[in-house]
């Protein structure tokens, strides 16, 4: 499913990576190569610009492209600038290729495979700071232009991982902008899609109860509604959290289809006008459906006949409340296979 949208969309979302280098902006880290180097970095400042690259960067121990080279920087990776000289910043960067999730990382220190942000002078150009004029506009765009390449088979192997970043970026480093929150909601869509596939392609995704196998990591989502209530991206952020409600294989059993019924009318009920509010009626009616072919098939004819009159109120809800969308239409061509007596689920019957 390409991670492609179009493009309207915090307190600020401080990642435990960001916490990590404040503290070790107050202490000494660990020396690079040179002695001079070492001496930098017990001077370093106690905050800065926050900055990030629209590029894979070099960092030199010198603003000098010749000098030696630290380390890359990736896009949309979390930096302070620490001083300017011409066309070089000084930075203080977290080059790590994942961002370490608060969830998962111990309480006192580091993990292991989570090098310390360094230091290093790298080229400004290709770099916004929080003080860029419309530097808010400019990350998302450019996290959209990266979102695009990531649905485009030949494009970069990392480049949904720099959209999401980009977008954390946009809502962290400019959060009075009104794109905050659709940064910080386009950043947690992204992580939700790729953990998503990821749960999916597991043993456990056909289990029938969702408590039996890994769901997707809620807490990006969760800040969405703890920060921007009531608004289309919290709306977005309730609808995307059914997921971890669902179960894997229905093995032909009405619970599933039922409570999931349910889910996605108290969604509809409590966003009347949001926008996967449509999407959620025909999600709803289309499992009440179902459940009129496996009523059908245990022989239960009166739950059969409720299932199909709540079938039908829900496509009229969708008829009436939006009657221009495709949800709308497709519940129209639900009901009339369900007045014909044609099944929607286990059709391999007829």
């Amino acid at each position: 499913m390409p991670l492609m949208r179009t493009p309207v969309r915090t307190p600020r979302f401080v990642s435990l990576s960001l916490a990590l280098l404040w503290v070790l902006l107050s202490c000494a880290t660990l020396p690079l190569t040179a002695e001079k180097q070492k001496k930098d970095n017990l001077q370093k400042p106690m905050a800065g610009p926050r900055a990030t690259p629209l590029r894979i960067t070099w960092l030199y121990i010198a603003p000098d492209s010749s000098a030696q080279k630290v380390d890359k920087v990736q896009i949309g990776r979390e930096m302070v600038v620490a001083e300017k000289s011409g066309p070089w910043l000084r930075v203080y960067a977290n080059t790590d290729v994942q961002e370490v999730s608060e969830k998962d990382a111990p309480l006192i220190g580091q993990p292991d495979d989570a090098p310390p942000p360094i230091s290093g002078w790298m080229e400004a150009r290709g770099v916004v700071l929080d003080t860029t004029p419309n530097g808010d506009q400019v990350l998302l765009g450019e996290a959209a232009n990266q979102e695009m390449l990531a649905s485009d088979p030949r494009g970069p192997a990392h480049a949904a991982q720099s959209a999401r970043l980009l977008y954390r970026r946009l809502a962290e480093m400019f959060p009075t902008s009104p794109q905050a929150p659709e940064g910080a909601w386009r950043a947690a869509d992204i992580l939700w899609q790729l953990q998503k596939a990821d749960v999916s392609s597991r043993p456990s995704a056909k289990e029938k109860e969702s408590y039996l196998r890994e769901g997707m990591d809620e807490e990006e989502m969760k800040k969405i509604l703890k920060f921007y209530p009531h608004t289309r991206q919290a709306d977005l952020a309730s609808y995307e959290l059914i997921d971890n409600k669902l179960c894997g294989d229905w093995q032909g059993q009405p619970k599933c289809p039922d409570k999931e019924s349910e889910s996605y009318e108290k969604y509809a009920a409590e966003h009347p006008d949001g926008p996967k509010t449509a999407q959620a009626l025909y999600q709803a009616a289309w499992r009440q459906a179902v459940l009129v072919d496996m009523y059908d098939a245990d022989g239960s004819d009166k739950k059969a006949d409720n299932a199909k009159s709540r079938a039908h109120d829900l496509a009229a809800r969708l008829k009436d409340k939006f009657p221009q969308t495709d949800y709308a239409a497709r519940a129209a061509a639900l009901v009339y296979k369900l007045d014909q007596g044609i099944p929607v689920y286990g059709i391999d019957r007829q």
